[in-house]
């Protein structure tokens, strides 16, 4: 298994915080029995604890980097919430203990007087700066890896700071002739343990029971509605695992939209998504829905495509309150006639239940040629006198400019013709495709043998 630079960093802070809490520990159990301070005490025993909780955290760390495998579908990232959870029973235990001590000894009589010397402060003064300095490096990196085991760790060498201030601030009270002061101290300590308890068993709950991140769903959902091409944002499911965000995004998409453009539309979610949280992993759906708007040509032209039909030449008339529909449907030539009838007919019925009862429709089926045609080009002659012919019907036309890029290929069919040309950009598709009509017309008068002609227009000055 091949580590990642995150799982190298999340180890070696977890290995650096072992060594810091067993040290610590051992300091303060040391100065604890030397000077009989039951503060310190519940220091030591909290330290104890939490020397075992960064070993248990340094193995979740270790086993949350496995990838997902054929029980673990989705990682093992979830390790670390549950040593995040141990480590809150851990806490809460000691909270209780420490405080129904340091009740005891307020209500009834101190055991011992409490001896607080300079080692004693001393160990405790480098508690706190030990404590500071892997609180903030520990929440950094928790932070960067989204580590749930490091953030509980964090949370406990922060608990460990406030906790080692008043067991100081108990010391001194005792120094100066207060002695309950340090079951006072102790008090605090319990308290504080018990608030880093709630806090890490929150999160780690949430985490366990898949509580999405707070607000980020609806973030998301913003940013992937304004997404072109997405009708709406269906659903958005998270959950938190380990250092991701896994998930399921549901968009809906126009029913007419090709399926190469649904593919880039969820291309355009997933990043757009990425800016958002680039640690989540979501499976984006993308569902058909039919829009208010759209119109009974679109209907047609989706029926069509769905079976992978061609058609053109799509009429839609509204005659008397009812729909009536004509269509040129293109068919292979080789086909049968009563084939062809059973294809066509079964269009007009898919195309009548969508648009309703008492729509009227017809189709006229027209040869598709099916195979690719083999051709050469024609003789140089022949390509010029057809471009001739075209550049003067476009000079007495007055709409079709600057004919150019003339082909003219011989095939067993005939001449295919194809060609550029330019026209206003202001003219409507029907004026061109009507002057352009006119140039191929002229051209088959003036060259029967042309079986095909394609004019090209461009808007002039492109």
């Amino acid at each position: 298994m091949l580590m990642t630079d995150a799982d190298a960093l999340k180890e070696k802070a977890a290995l650096a915080s072992i060594t810091a809490s067993a040290l610590l520990t051992l300091g303060k159990l040391v100065a604890g029995l030397f000077s009989g301070s039951l503060a310190l005490l519940s220091e030591a025993g909290h330290g104890l604890l939490d020397t075992g909780a960064t070993m248990l955290t340094y193995f979740a760390v270790r086993a949350s980097g496995k990838p997902a495998d054929e029980e673990h579908h989705y990682g093992h990232g979830k390790v670390e919430a549950v040593a995040a959870l141990a480590e809150t029973g851990l806490l809460i235990v000691l909270a209780i203990y420490v405080l129904v001590e340091a009740v005891r000894r307020l209500l009834g009589h101190m055991a011992e007087p409490v001896e607080a010397t300079w080692p004693v402060f001393a160990v405790l003064v480098i508690s706190i700066v030990v404590d500071l300095v892997r609180w903030r490096s520990l929440s950094a990196i928790a932070e960067q890896t989204r580590s749930d085991a490091l953030a509980a760790d964090a949370l406990h060498f922060s608990s460990d700071l406030v906790a080692s201030v008043c067991v100081l601030l108990g010391l001194v009270a005792s120094r100066y002739g207060y002695q309950q002061g340090d079951a006072l101290a102790a008090v605090g300590v319990s308290v504080f343990i018990a608030i880093a308890g709630y806090r890490l068993g929150r999160r780690t709950i949430d985490t366990l029971v898949d509580a999405a991140p707070k607000g980020l769903a609806d973030q998301i959902r913003a940013s992937v509605g304004a997404v072109a091409g997405v009708a709406m944002v269906d659903s958005v499911r998270l959950r938190p695992a380990g250092s991701q965000v896994l998930g399921e995004v549901g968009i809906m998409v126009p029913r007419s939209m090709p399926l190469e453009r649904v593919a880039s539309v969820k291309q355009a979610v997933s990043a757009a998504i990425a800016l958002v949280s680039p640690e989540a992993n979501v499976t984006i759906t993308a569902n058909p829905i039919a829009l208010d708007d759209e119109s009974a040509l679109e209907l047609v032209l989706l029926i069509a495509a769905r079976r992978r039909l061609a058609i053109h030449h799509v009429t839609v008339q509204d005659v008397n309150g009812a729909k009536a529909v004509s269509l040129d449907l293109e068919l292979d030539g080789r086909m049968t006639l009563g084939r062809a009838h059973e294809i066509a007919t079964s269009l007009e019925e898919a195309i009548e239940a969508e648009l309703g009862p008492g729509v009227e429709v017809e189709t006229h089926v027209e040869p598709l040629e099916a195979a690719e045609l083999s051709g050469r080009d024609a003789p140089l002659e022949k390509a010029q006198a057809i471009e001739a012919v075209l550049a003067e019907a476009a000079r007495d036309g007055g709409v079709i400019s600057d004919v150019h890029d003339v082909r003219v290929r011989e095939t067993l069919s005939g001449l295919v013709v194809n060609y550029h040309c330019r026209a206003d950009q202001s003219l409507t598709v029907d004026q061109v495709h009507e002057a352009v009509d006119k140039l191929d017309r002229r051209a088959r008068l003036a060259e029967p043998a042309i079986s095909r002609i394609v004019g090209h227009a461009e808007p002039a000055g492109h």
